[in-house]
């Protein structure tokens, strides 16, 4: 663990020491792999030849099928496995059988098989490994697993896959790392009526006899991969239907199983054909394969996986029903569609070298999502929700002291799920946008197309990207961007006006949530490209690349740092600039972006002890005529987190924030509406969707009452009486106003609805209520046989909204820790994310002592960063409380008008 205020991988610091990898004597040139599954056992057979290479000439790889290039004289290979039986191994060199009966060995805890050997290898001969092993279709959501669904009243599986980080091991034994690329032959045994997928389009089927089923099976063999890294083979077996398009230059398919309509892939369909097409022209490169593929799979660890050219998919990101579905649904299954396909490039011809390079995958895959997404709907104006999405969840995780660098140091494969998080994502995709707009979307774009050519099939460091756009932009891209890639966190920055000189003074401080930031932990001096805006326009070439420096402002009636909030860091205004800037707001100086980020800067000062509470909860009065959604987004979320850190104060004070949110929202609820037309705008009907929700569940009596009138009619029959955008504060208003015969429709819509969409809505619902009775019946689903392991969070996630529901998800988790375990596997990124929603709704030091009691003498591998997160995030609620709970009782008291609540 790094201690606090440890600087972390300097530039010229080798991040690659200690890492625990696979001895590099040999090197994987060809798998050729057959695997049959058992679906009655929930087994599977397998056989793995693997070829090797390291030095050869290409024309004596070619001509020879098995080859081996020893870089010293060698009497093992070492190579992964995890949760295989392997039955026999055979090694040949030199078209000559070494042996038949190695010595294996198992480091269980590094998931490495050593095959040993009398008869030595010398250096330069060829060779292959050929095993055979039987391996589970677990339920894990790793490796080659079974996936379930309900068709005609009879329980259904298929086999699939979901190799990355590090599950191609317990798939097949393998060189399980990304840099060892090799080509792939796949061929997949199963009974005819199953449809066989793999990364390659079939090339041979033919009848064999199953040594599973004792019967005639068909064998389906696809055609050799490229040069690709394990994480990214992907194989299926199951009955499954499509829908085709061939708008593209090869043929797309979106894959379904029986039981959903195949027909709801049609949008996927479509806009996949059109950003493969996009993607191909803005990066000058060809997509490689013969075909696409996208899967929904009903059991699915993540949102997607961008197997290279076989992509799959949770059911909820790719298929969409406009009937039954809103506007952000179709926002979300675009953008992860966009961001899978950018990985087709940026990720699988590209490839990171190692696990410290994620964000180069990550990163670049999310921004290329907004980017395109940008440009084939322009309407939907995802810049401006960049700002309130990507941008703050970037920012909020990033404050925190238990943050990681983008580039963060890898050692072993149990760490690397847990950087699957906002700094990978989130924060990488933030500074390329950073640097695409320093250097020019066009100059960007290039240095992106040479980044591409040069290391196409290959693996790369985050300074070969750096290099490109350098090489493309003459501008020192690698100098600047590895302080913003290789440490943790971002600045506040402070501005101070000198009236008389026309200039004002900047200075970065490194900004944690907890304020109280050491000497010690604010040495990294960023480069900070200032974006300043006055009347006169916008001026870009502004870097604060000191402590504290100088600048001049034409003009210091109107001025502003970080035009459309896309540089990293906080700005930090005296009052009266505050003031002057919300001025300036309601004069239509400020962008979009602007007046977001400004509301989001504001909040996150005041939480960390920049500025009182108060401060914050008067300006978000004083935007009463915003008339933009994304600001409005913004202004709701910063009051949410104020009334989430005061959840376990007096109840009068909840009440008046409650009835403070009522204030702001109710009359522009009622002037927008809550009905839908067909053709309604994309952006208003999410902005609708919002005032709504926040209206009735801060006690608007017209939208309780709209609410509920909705649901009488659902209940009785018409599922047309609540439209999809409002479904979930439908849901969730009527719970929270209702009790047990609100709860039983709605997880009886959960339990019957058909559509994926429709019955996640219901489940994440049941989180909203507040008798101790339906808490304890929420709490009884995430380990039944009713929520998929998928979906574990769902129906518990709700219950931080009431102090009541973070005292028992605290006991749910203490009391039931075996049984999530045993659902949540160490490792896999579902236990992480259950151990924060159960710990991080708690605000005093107190409760936070109870849980870190309670950890304390556990092993919190694969899990403890998410734990030291969510610690950190109590800490910050408790230090803003202890600065702040006076001061907003005040504002309250002073706010007479607001509710009629004593104080």
């Amino acid at each position: 663990m790094r201690q606090a205020g440890e600087e972390i991988a300097s530039a010229s610091m080798d991040i690659s020491k200690n890492r625990e990898v696979l001895p590099t004597n040999v090197k994987p040139l060809h798998y050729k792999l057959t695997l049959e599954p058992n679906f009655e056992k929930f087994s599977y057979e397998g056989t793995v030849v693997i070829e090797y290479v390291d030095a050869l000439p290409q024309n004596l790889i070619d001509s020879c099928p098995v080859c081996l290039d020893v870089k010293e004289d060698t009497s093992t290979i070492c190579l992964n496995s995890l949760e295989l039986d392997i039955h026999s191994t055979t090694i040949s060199a030199n078209d000559s059988q070494i042996t038949s009966s190695p010595k294996i060995a198992y480091d269980k805890d590094n998931q490495v098989t050593t095959v040993a050997f009398e008869q030595s290898i010398s250096a330069g001969s060829r060779a292959q490994i050929t095993q055979t092993f039987s391996g589970c279709l677990n339920d894990k959501m790793a490796g080659f697993y079974r996936s379930s669904y309900q068709h005609n009243g009879t329980t259904k599986y298929l086999a699939t896959t979901q190799m990355e980080p590090t599950d191609a091991r317990r798939a097949f034994p393998c060189f399980d790392e990304p840099a060892l690329k090799a080509e792939f032959t796949i061929t997949l045994i199963a009974d005819k009526h199953h449809t066989c997928l793999s990364n390659m389009d079939k090339v041979s089927e033919e009848e064999v006899d199953s040594n599973i089923t004792g019967k005639k099976r068909k064998a389906v063999t696809f055609g050799k991969t490229p040069l690709m890294s394990t994480y990214l083979l992907a194989f299926i077996v199951g009955e499954l239907n499509y829908v085709e398009t061939n708008d593209f230059r090869v043929p797309i398919r979106v894959y379904v199983t029986p039981d959903k309509d195949v027909e709801h892939g049609r949008f996927s369909l479509g806009l996949a054909a059109k950003t493969l097409d996009f993607y191909e022209k803005n990066f000058d490169s060809k997509f490689p394969l013969p075909k696409m593929d996208m899967v929904a799979i009903p059991d699915f660890s993540s949102g997607a996986m961008e197997n290279w050219g076989l992509v799959t998919y949770r059911v909820v990101d790719v298929l969409f029903d406009p009937k039954t579905s809103g506007a952000s649904t179709k926002e979300r299954v675009a953008e992860v569609v966009q961001h899978e396909l950018a990985h087709q490039w940026f990720g699988n011809l590209v490839t990171m070298d190692f696990w410290e390079g994620l964000w180069l995958n990550e990163g670049f895959a999310t921004w290329m999502s907004w980017y395109s997404c940008n440009k084939f709907f322009p309407e939907w104006k995802v810049w401006q929700t960049y700002v309130t999405d990507t941008l703050q969840g970037a920012l909020s995780l990033d404050s925190l002291r238990s943050s990681h660098p983008i580039e963060v140091p890898v050692k072993r494969a149990d760490e690397i799920n847990q950087i699957f998080d906002a700094i990978s994502y989130s924060k990488g995709s933030c500074v390329l946008r950073m640097i695409s707009k320093y250097l020019g979307e066009d100059v960007f774009m290039e240095g992106i197309r040479r980044y591409l050519r040069k290391h196409a099939y290959g693996n790369t460091k985050t300074e070969d990207l750096w290099a490109a756009l350098g090489d493309a932009s003459g501008k020192p891209v690698e100098k600047i961007m590895n302080i913003w890639t290789k440490n943790i966190g971002y600045p506040v920055i402070t501005v101070t006006e000198s009236p008389g000189s026309n200039s004002v003074h900047v200075k970065q401080n490194r900004f944690l949530r907890t304020g109280d930031v050491k000497p010690e932990e604010d040495t990294t001096i960023f480069p900070v490209f200032l974006g300043l805006r006055t009347k006169d326009g916008l001026s870009e070439d502004l870097t604060l690349s000191q402590r504290e420096q100088d600048f001049k402002v034409p003009d210091l009636d109107f001025f502003k740092f970080n035009a459309d909030h896309s540089g990293i860091y906080r700005t930090l205004y005296s009052p009266a600039r505050l003031e002057k800037l919300g001025q300036a707001a309601k004069q239509g100086l400020l962008s979009v972006e602007d007046r977001a980020g400004m509301v989001a800067d504001a909040g996150a000062l005041a939480s960390s002890g920049f500025g009182k509470t108060s401060g914050v909860l008067a300006l978000l009065k004083g935007f009463n005529d915003e008339e933009e959604f994304v600001v409005w987004n913004e202004i709701l979320g910063r009051l949410s987190a104020i009334r989430s850190a005061w959840i376990f104060e007096d109840e009068n004070i909840q009440s008046a924030l409650k009835s403070f949110q009522r204030s702001l929202v109710s009359s522009k609820a009622h002037s927008k509406g809550w009905s839908f037309t067909a053709d309604e705008d994309h952006v208003q009907a999410q902005f609708k969707a919002l005032l709504f929700g926040s209206a009735g569940l801060s006690g608007d009596e017209k939208v309780i009452q709209a609410a509920q009138d909705m649901f009488a009619k659902f209940k009785a029959g018409d599922r047309t009486a609540i439209h999809p955008n409002i479904r979930g504060s439908v849901y969730a208003i009527v719970l929270q106003n209702g009790g047990e015969d609100e709860f039983n429709t709605i997880l009886n819509e959960y339990e019957t609805a058909k559509d994926a969409d429709e019955r996640n809505t219901a489940l994440r619902s049941l989180g909203r209520v507040k008798t101790p009775e339906l808490i304890d019946r929420t709490l009884t689903l995430p380990l039944s046989d009713k929520v998929k392991g998928q979906d574990v969070y769902l129906p518990v996630a709700g219950l931080r909204n009431e102090a009541a529901g973070i005292e028992a998800l605290w006991t749910w988790l203490k009391n039931n820790w075996d049984a999530i375990e045993e659902k949540c596997p160490q490792g896999l990124t579902m236990l992480s994310t259950v151990v924060q929603i159960c710990t991080s709704g708690f605000t005093s030091e107190e409760q936070l002592a109870k849980v870190r009691a309670w950890f304390d003498g556990r092993s919190t591998k694969g899990y403890d960063r998410a734990l030291e997160q969510s610690s950190d995030s109590v800490r910050a609620k408790a230090k803003w409380l202890a600065r702040d709970r006076e001061d907003v009782k005040r504002w309250l008291k002073e706010e007479g008008s607001v509710g009629n609540e004593r104080l």
